[in-house]
């Protein structure tokens, strides 16, 4: 029985006892959830004073390893995308605010294949309430593709992203919850685009050539963005100094030219290419797909960001009570780093919130990407822990 198989068993059994155990729940009355306790990680060394970014509750009392802080961003020049390492033909476009959009990824059915996914400079990946399935928010800088999407609602991630990559943010609406943190933020007024802060048409927009349920429907593109950023006085080079590429091959790394990740209902599997010499995506089995130029997603480096998350008291989605997951993307802790067919252990860092997302070797020396775009994968440093498999 292969990897993807032996998931859909253990998820038909996970199914069969989860409703089981929901019976016996309303059977004796109760329904209240045992939370499971942290496993603290022994400290390496202390961290710096830092500034959290906002939070819904407060952090849980971990010891997470933690390298020397890196004193000084590294410095890109002025014709390279600080976000790819990649030279650019026209450097004017550096001359823009990057712009971060929420992306659906769940169910497949109805979102797959999504649009402009390949055009973006960066993909986070990380679990959606409930601990089940999984949503994207993807920073578009260097590409500009005419339609993005289908475009969803903002997640606690997305206090932290915008402020990393100094970028204005666009989603379909907030919980309430989340949207009284969003408008108690630095990122409100300005850099949020949503129809729960009043942005509608032209930056949002339906289309209902597919058969899908309505939330499935709308998108966006970074170019709208930006003309409403514009309008409000947000344009311009950002500074994003912080992230180092280079095309030489770590000598360091671990061969791993397959990746499987089994989150709790998605299974994702990336398989290096030689011949191109990037990373291939699958999603549930099956090649994941860019709707606008038909290429299977693919990217130059893949990066494990541990990160530890937790439930918060805000009801993210009524219906089923589930609440919405803290991210504590600030401070440091592990990263793995996949380039070129190796695995490089890191470890990222993030001390103030203005900061960029760095990752460094334990010296704090800075680690360098392969020259082109990078997908995060968000994984939960304690309870929740997604099933990972590397193969060589």
């Amino acid at each position: 029985m292969d990897f993807m198989e032996h998931r859909r068993w253990l998820r038909i059994v996970a199914l069969i006892a989860a409703a089981m155990a929901l019976a016996t729940v309303v059977l004796a009355g109760c329904g209240a959830e045992t939370a499971v306790p942290a496993t603290p990680t022994p400290t390496r060394t202390s961290s710096p004073t830092s500034t959290p970014a906002p939070t819904a509750t407060p952090a849980p009392p971990t010891e997470t390893p933690m390298p020397t802080p890196t004193p000084s961003p590294t410095v890109i020049p002025t014709d390279i995308n600080p976000l790819t390492g990649e030279k650019m033909e026209d450097s004017s476009v550096l001359e823009q605010v990057p712009v971060a959009i929420k992306i659906s990824n769940w169910p497949g059915q109805y979102v797959r294949p999504q649009s402009g996914i390949n055009s973006a400079d960066l993909i986070f990946e990380h679990y959606n309430e409930g601990w089940f399935a999984s949503r994207w928010t993807a920073i578009y800088l260097g590409k500009n593709p005419e339609r993005v999407g289908p475009v969803r609602s903002g997640r606690l991630i997305d206090l932290e992203l915008p402020a990393i990559y100094k970028a204005v943010f666009a989603c379909s609406g907030f919980s309430n919850g989340v949207l009284a943190l969003v408008k108690d933020s630095d990122l409100y007024p300005d850099r949020v685009a949503s129809p729960s802060v009043g942005v509608g048409q032209p930056v949002f927009y339906r289309d209902y050539s597919r058969n899908v349920p309505l939330e499935h429907t709308m998108y966006s593109s970074p170019a709208l963005v930006r003309e409403w950023a514009a309008e409000r006085g947000v344009t311009g080079r950002q500074e994003l100094d912080g992230m180092l590429f280079s095309s030489e091959v770590p000598t360091d790394g671990v061969p791993a030219t397959t990746i499987q990740l089994a989150w709790r209902s998605l299974d994702v599997e990336w398989r290096f290419d030689e011949e191109s010499g990037r990373y291939l995506r699958w999603s549930d089995g099956r090649p994941h797909t860019d709707a606008l130029d038909g290429e299977q997603l693919n990217v130059a480096n893949i990066v494990f960001l541990y990160v530890p998350q937790w439930n918060t008291n805000i009801i993210e989605e009524p219906h089923s009570g589930a609440l919405s997951i803290q991210f504590a993307l600030w401070d440091s802790n592990r990263a793995t780093i996949f380039r070129d067919g190796v695995m490089v252990e890191a470890f990222w860092q993030r001390w103030q919130r203005e900061d960029m997302l760095t990752l460094t070797d334990e010296k704090g020396n800075v680690i360098p990407l392969n020259v082109g775009n990078t997908f995060f994968e968000v994984i939960p440093t304690e309870a929740h822990e997604v099933e990972i498999t590397i193969e060589s």
